[in-house]
């Protein structure tokens, strides 16, 4: 029920809600369940929430929340409640190790995408989707949610097997965050439990507990009183609630169970600062640390009033500091100040900024000052009034797609509920809060809050994370950074005032514009328009959302069609663009005219192509329309916008070289095109040295000034009779002056050989291989899929082997893609994090897959593993906007029939062992790859 994440509709649905304004809102009342799902609890405790929910169809979300984390792991079990959830997949009462994973994806559930599970603090939680099309599948999905709750059989040959892997995954999160968060947590947290049980645990402990600590662990905690089990999609409610009491009514308490007791927070004793620095940090940051308190969930219609009204001076507070990186030299990059969950059952209020050149004390100086404006002087009605509008109009939003919202989405929100008792009134009776509530809450009251609410030099921890000091530069020091803000607190602050805008974007759509031609895919529902104007228009009206229409265009041309003098001005013309806004507007004022509206429109200028995407609510396509026509004829020149954002680009870059993981990528890119002044590698600061406000201004407008030979795709909820009038005035009357409207073949290939490059950088025991094949190839649709199939059941293969097998792997893979511009071109990379001190053997591992591949194929069971898993996907794909705006601007720039999406599923199964085959001795050419390996530093030094 979190506000800031309700889904978002159109104003038709205050009809539909005016009978609930009838009732009665008494404040004092609890707030409801929702009617549409069923809570219960089983006599053993066990909670279970129920909902029969139709999207996406033949598919069910099974969950497993457990109130157990690290947070309760002994001394020596650090680390043991994430290797328990670990466990899970390796050998339960009815499935053996690795038989689980093997059977999900034989009925087309990918592990990792779609199976999968989570620690944290306070709970583990593990996620099942499973497809309905056959009853059995449903009966074995609860089969298995029923061993993860209490017949996990911890073998010591399968804990020994699973140590690698968790250390693996321990290994991919070190680096400069990790070293930085050991230091702040334990002031951070006060000091609290919290900061010494990190879900990953000690290394230590993971490398030497014996099988009896584990088993202790799940024996304590992983019991029905702790448990919810959650059960929504496409299943009758009965037939849910008689399986969730079939296997899980059976589970018993422990005679004597260990107290389930939640960590302190303890209050803050003084004010403190801290210095945190390393030297591969990417960047610099402040971070102000008020008061904790403890977090109220609401329980009341009161309480959800009041947290209304949070979200409305949040929602305004940050429109503020926004508003202060508008400026030519800003104060911070990023920053905001907000009332935010530390961990569960606190809060506090924090400020924090991104910094820039100006460094510490202006970040510090804005932060204050603009809290104490807040405090001090409020906020105005206009302020209140959009915040208003924006928030009553997602709730709008939400209820209209009641019926059209992924059961994922109510998954996780009753997961919160379980957890953290978050309220779940449903989103009927949410709307009906906010029609009635919200047009009562004052400005006074909002100030009010406001001026309780946002501290007044209050105990606070002021910490600086940043890169350690170059030569001749420094950090703060503790106190300095103390004085920083004591000096901020001491400024006068003044009312803010607020600018008069327009209170439209448009006077109205312009005339003249006209369809001169129109016809119907009926395969598919795909009307196409030409316009008057000759500009072509693509309409797919569907009922997948009740609200939301998606918008593209493309047309070929692009960033090709300039010299490599040209590249940088080029590549960030439309950023540049759309950091100064459009007609007289700049981006903040833009968001408050649409007030209330649901819209966005972006240009894109890409390597070979430039067009718009956007998206908008049903009632909101003209705005989005006018967005389109402002791009063509108005785009906004200002020189301070343009030095702010040019100014912000540097200081993000400014130490992006200093993460090994940034080096390596660069490396890559380098190591498959040379210095081609084109290639797209780590932007440096100097970069945007090389771009102009004018030059890129005026290449942005040479793209942008026609619309000739551009293609407009709109899908989504619209009606075709009140939409194309629309677009004949708009779309219709764009220019069309001649411009180039193909892509130029600059000539940019990658090498040919074999080339290896190794790359040493960072202080952890960790390393990266990147292996990419390249070549040439005449495209087509089917070998495109093929070779899909080809790394997906490579993938199968790097899971069982280098994972499961060998323990040396976390995660990684293989991806391919294959395109057909500006020239037929294939590519394969692998990527696979490890040890610096198994490189060698990995990648002899994955060659000798490859090798295998090449040689016998696929097998049978594991080619349909990936067949069903696709076509499955594809049958949710169907009925969503985005995979239809994607497969329709592919059907534009390919130059292909678009009823060709209707024939994938036949495609995939004409898949074959033998093509699959052909298709590794094609592609994986072992005479013809590009080998990079991250080391880290020490590892260059031992080698001397």
């Amino acid at each position: 029920m979190k506000l800031s994440k309700l889904r978002l509709i159109s104003g038709a649905v205050l009809l539909a809600c005016a009978c609930m304004a009838q009732a009665e809102i008494r404040l004092s009342d609890p707030l409801p369940v929702a009617p549409e799902v069923t809570v219960g609890k089983l006599p053993n405790g066990l909670t279970y929430y129920i909902k029969k929910n139709a999207r996406p169809a033949q598919k069910v979300e099974l969950r497993l929340v457990v109130k157990a984390g690290s947070i309760l792991e002994d001394d020596d079990q650090q680390g043991l409640a994430h290797f328990t959830e670990h466990m899970a997949f390796n050998g339960s009462t009815h499935f053996k190790r690795n038989e689980l994973i093997s059977y999900l994806q034989s009925i087309g559930v990918k592990f990792g995408a779609d199976l999968n599970a989570y620690t944290s603090f306070d709970e583990t939680v593990y996620v099942l989707p499973i497809p309905t099309n056959k009853k059995k599948n449903l009966e074995k999905g609860f089969l298995v949610l029923e061993d993860w709750a209490h017949g996990l059989k911890f073998n010591p040959a399968d804990i020994n097997s699973e140590r690698g892997i968790v250390l693996e995954e321990a290994r991919l999160g070190k680096g400069a965050s990790d070293r930085m968060n050991k230091v702040l947590y334990p002031k951070l947290l006060n000091g609290s439990r919290y900061a010494q049980r990190m879900p990953i645990g000690k290394e230590s402990v993971l490398k030497t507990f014996k099988p009896e600590a584990i088993k202790r662990f799940y024996k304590d905690w992983y019991r029905p009183d702790l448990m919810a089990v959650m059960v929504v999609g496409d299943v009758e409610p009965k037939q849910a609630e008689a399986m969730i009491r079939q296997h899980f009514g059976k589970l018993k308490n422990p005679l004597q169970p260990r107290p389930r007791l939640y960590a302190e927070v303890p209050q803050r004793s003084q004010t403190e600062a801290l210095v945190i620095t390393d030297k591969e940090a990417p960047d610099d940051m402040v971070f102000i640390r008020y008061p904790i308190r403890a977090a109220q969930e609401p329980v009341t219609i009161a309480d959800y009033r009041r947290q209304m009204i949070e979200n409305l001076y949040g929602q305004m507070l940050s429109a503020r500091m926004q508003e202060l990186t508008q400026q030519a030299n800003p104060p911070f990059i990023q920053g905001g100040s907000s009332m935010g969950k530390l961990v569960r059952g606190y809060e506090s209020f924090s400020a924090y900024a991104l910094l820039g050149k100006g460094g510490v004390q202006p970040a510090v100086d804005a932060l204050v000052q603009e809290d104490e404006r807040a405090r001090r002087f409020g906020f105005s009605q206009d302020e209140l009034d959009r915040a208003r509008k924006n928030m009553l109009r997602n709730y709008e939003r939400a209820y209209s797609e009641r019926d059209k919202s992924d059961s994922a989405g109510f998954v996780a929100e009753y997961s919160r509920n379980f957890l953290e008792q978050e309220a779940i009134p449903g989103i009927a009776n949410e709307l009906l809060y906010a029609q009635e509530l919200l047009p009562q809450v004052t400005l006074q009251e909002i100030n009010e809050t406001v001026a309780k609410v946002i501290p007044d030099q209050q105990k606070k921890l002021v910490v600086f994370m940043g890169a350690e000091p170059k030569a001749g530069a420094s950090v703060p020091t503790q106190q300095q950074l103390l004085d920083a803000v004591a000096k901020a607190e001491q400024q006068k602050v003044e009312p803010r005032t607020e600018k008069v805008l327009a209170s439209k974007l448009m006077d109205g759509p312009p005339a003249g514009g006209s369809i001169v031609a129109e016809k119907l895919n009926g395969a598919i529902g795909v009307t196409e328009l030409t316009l008057g104007n000759g500009v072509r228009v693509l309409l797919k009206p569907t009922d997948f959302k009740n609200d939301q229409v998606l918008m593209g265009s493309t047309r070929f041309g692009g960033q090709s069609l300039f010299g490599d003098a040209d590249i940088y001005n080029a590549r960030y013309a439309s950023a540049v663009v759309g950091s100064m806004g459009l007609k007289d507007l700049a981006p903040l004022d833009l968001q408050k005219v649409l007030a209330g509206k649901t819209v966005n429109v972006g240009a894109s200028l890409g390597e070979l192509s430039e067009g718009f995407g956007g998206s908008s609510s049903s009632a909101d396509v003209e705005a989005m329309l006018q967005l389109v026509t402002l791009y063509f004829h108005d785009v906004r020149k200002d020189a301070g916008l343009y030095q702010s954002f040019i100014g912000k680009q540097q200081d993000l870059a400014k130490n992006s070289m200093a993460q090994p993981e940034a080096v390596f990528y660069d490396a890559i890119q380098h190591a498959m095109f040379g210095d081609n002044p084109r290639v797209d590698g780590v932007p440096r600061a100097a970069d945007f040295d090389k771009v102009s406000l004018d030059r890129s201004l005026e290449i942005f407008r040479q793209r942008f000034s026609s619309a000739r030979d551009m293609t407009f795709i709109f899908a989504g909820s619209f009606e075709l009779d009140k939409i194309k009038p629309l677009i004949a005035s708009y779309l219709g009357t764009l220019p069309v002056a001649e411009v180039p409207h193909a892509y130029r073949d600059v000539g940019m290939r990658p090498v040919t050989g074999v080339v290896k490059k190794d790359i040493y950088m960072g202080s952890e025991p960790k390393s990266t291989i990147s292996i990419t094949f390249n070549g040439d190839v005449a495209y087509s649709d089917e070998q495109k899929l093929t070779l899909q199939a080809l790394g997906e059941v490579l993938n199968l293969k790097v899971i069982e082997v280098l994972r499961e097998k060998m323990g040396m792997i976390y995660g990684g893979g293989f991806d391919t893609s294959m395109g057909q511009h500006p020239y037929g071109h294939y590519s394969v990379g692998l990527n696979l994090p490890t040890g610096p001190e198994n490189v060698d053997k990995v990648i002899a591992a994955a060659f000798a897959e490859i090798n295998k591949m090449k040689a016998e194929g696929p097998s049978v069971a594991d080619l349909e593993k990936v067949k069903l898993n696709w076509i499955t996907r594809q049958q949710k794909f169907m009925r969503e906007n985005n995979y239809w705006m994607n497969q329709l601007m592919g059907s534009v720039t390919q130059g292909r029939d678009p009823a060709h999406i209707l024939r994938y599923a036949q495609r995939v199964r004409a898949i074959t062992p033998q093509a699959v085959k052909l298709a590794a001795q094609r592609y994986l050419d072992m005479h013809n790859y590009v080998q990079v390996v991250l080391y880290p530093e020490r590892k260059k030094v031992a080698l001397k």
